[in-house]
C-alpha cells in the first residue's frame, strides 16, 4: 500500500452514502454550542469541512464562528448527561469521568494555533487527492481544560505505557476505519497538552468537539481529536489506518506525482514555519499611497523570529513589524506599511523565519498526501494610475 491511496481515508465515507454515523440526543448545552458558520467556505458539507476566508482572519484570537472546521466523518450529537471519558489500558485504576468531574479539576488555559496538516493541499502541482484546502484551514483560540498529566496521574499510568490511543465519538461509515490517533506519552505529559472543554470562553461548539477534545499544541491538528470519548494507554503504537497509513510524511524528497511506500514515511508531528497574508485581498486595486500589508506567521513547536515582506516579487525584502501578542504555540501577527508609488500590478510576498533559522521555501516539498504546504505567500495588488 502506498500513500497515494490515502484518498481512501478522506473519501471512504462517500462510498457509503445513505449510511449515517451514530447520532445521539443533544443536551441543552450542546445545542447552545452550535454556531453560525455561514461565512466559511464549504469544502465538504458532510462530513463538515469548512475553510476560513483568510481576509476574515483579522485578530490574534480567531472567533469561534470563523474558526475552520475539519471532520473525517459525520458530526456526532452527544448527550452530555450520559457521556463520559474512559481511560483504560496500561493504568492501575481505569477511570470513567463525567464532564462535571473534569471541570471540577484544576484547569489550564492554553492559547494555541491549530492547523490542518492538509492546509494548502489545493495549491500543490500536480494535484493530490483529499480536501482541497487553500490557505484558511488554520486558526488560534484560547482553549481551557484539564492537563492530560493530571488525569493520567489519577488513572495511575504504568511504566509500560508509551502511547495513548485517542478515540472520538465520530463513527466511520461503510468500510471506513475508525478515526483513532496515536499520541506519544511524552507529548501528552507536557503541561500545555490538555483535555479541552471550552473554546474562547464558551463551551466547545459541536463542530469543534463538544463536550471534550484534545488540544496538542504545536502539532498538526489531527492530534487534537474531537468528541473525545476514550483514552487507551498502550506499550505499542495504535495499529489503525489513520496512524499507520494516514498523517505520515516521506522520509526523503519525492518526485512530484510519485508514490511512497508506508515504510518510507514517518508520522507527522510538528508543523513547519509558515506565513499568510490576510490583508489586502489578492487582486485588490488601490490608488498610490500607503497600503497596510498584514497577516500571521507560525512555526508549530518553535517561535517565529521574524517576517520579511517583499513588494517587488521577491527581488528585495524588508522586515515587517511583529505584533505584541505572544504565546509559545500561537501565531504572531505581522504588519508592513507599503507606500505605493508606481502604478501597475505588483506581487507582494511574506516570508517567515523561525527560532531555529528555518525560512519558508520558494517551492514546498511535494508529497502524495498534500501535507505541509508552506511556500512563501503572495498576493497581487494593482495600483491605479
Amino acid at each position: 500500500m502506498t500513500l497515494s491511496r490515502r484518498s481512501f481515508l478522506d473519501n471512504a465515507w462517500r462510498s457509503a452514502a445513505g449510511l449515517a454515523a451514530l447520532q445521539l440526543v443533544p443536551s441543552l448545552a450542546h445545542a447552545q454550542a452550535t454556531l453560525d458558520k455561514s461565512r466559511l467556505i464549504i469544502r465538504s458539507a458532510r462530513p463538515e469541512d469548512l475553510e476560513t476566508p483568510v481576509h476574515l482572519l483579522t485578530d490574534w484570537i480567531t472567533p469561534n464562528e470563523l474558526f475552520y472546521v475539519r471532520s473525517h466523518f459525520y458530526t456526532p450529537r452527544i448527550d452530555e448527561a450520559s457521556w463520559s471519558l474512559k481511560i483504560d489500558g496500561e493504568v492501575t485504576s481505569p477511570l470513567s469521568l463525567t464532564l462535571a468531574q473534569l471541570k471540577a479539576m484544576p484547569s489550564r488555559t492554553v492559547v494555541a494555533t491549530l492547523e490542518c496538516a492538509g492546509n494548502g493541499r489545493g495549491l500543490f502541482n500536480p494535484p493530490v487527492a483529499g480536501i482541497q484546502w487553500e490557505r484558511g484551514a488554520v486558526g488560534t483560540a484560547r482553549w481551557k481544560g484539564v492537563p492530560f498529566a493530571a488525569v493520567l496521574k489519577q488513572a495511575g499510568i504504568t511504566p509500560k505505557a508509551k502511547h495513548l490511543w485517542l478515540d472520538g465519538g465520530d463513527v466511520g461509515v461503510g468500510k471506513a476505519p475508525d478515526f483513532v490517533r496515536n499520541l506519544p506519552l511524552d507529548k501528552a505529559l507536557l503541561p500545555d497538552t490538555i483535555l479541552c472543554y471550552e473554546m474562547n470562553g464558551e463551551p466547545l461548539p459541536v463542530s469543534h468537539g463538544f463536550p471534550l477534545r484534545a488540544i496538542v499544541p504545536g502539532w498538526e491538528g489531527a492530534y487534537s481529536v474531537k468528541w473525545l470519548s476514550s483514552i487507551h494507554a498502550s506499550d505499542v503504537e495504535q495499529p489503525g489506518a489513520f496512524v499507520q497509513a494516514g498523517y505520515r510524511y516521506p522520509k526523503r524528497p519525492v518526485v512530484p506525482g510519485g508514490t511512497v511506500a508506508a515504510a518510507d514515511t514517518e508520522p507527522l508531528r510538528g508543523m513547519p514555519v509558515k506565513s499568510i497574508i490576510t490583508a489586502p485581498q489578492t487582486d485588490m486595486t488601490t490608488k498610490p499611497g500607503p497600503v497596510r500589508i498584514g497577516g500571521f506567521a507560525w512555526a508549530g513547536n518553535d517561535q517565529v523570529r521574524r517576517v520579511d515582506v517583499s513588494v517587488d516579487g521577491g527581488r528585495s525584502w524588508l522586515p515587517a513589524r511583529l505584533g505584541t501578542d505572544v504565546a509559545p504555540f500561537a501565531w504572531r501577527q505581522f504588519e508592513y506599511v507599503w507606500h505605493t508609488a508606481s502604478p501597475g500590478s505588483h506581487v507582494v510576498m511574506s516570508r517567515a523565519t523561525d527560532s531555529l533559522g528555518r525560512s519558508q521555501p520558494i517551492v514546498p516539498a511535494w508529497n502524495p498526501a498534500g501535507y505541509l504546504w508552506n511556500a512563501i505567500d503572495q498576493v497581487r495588488i494593482n495600483v491605479s494610475a
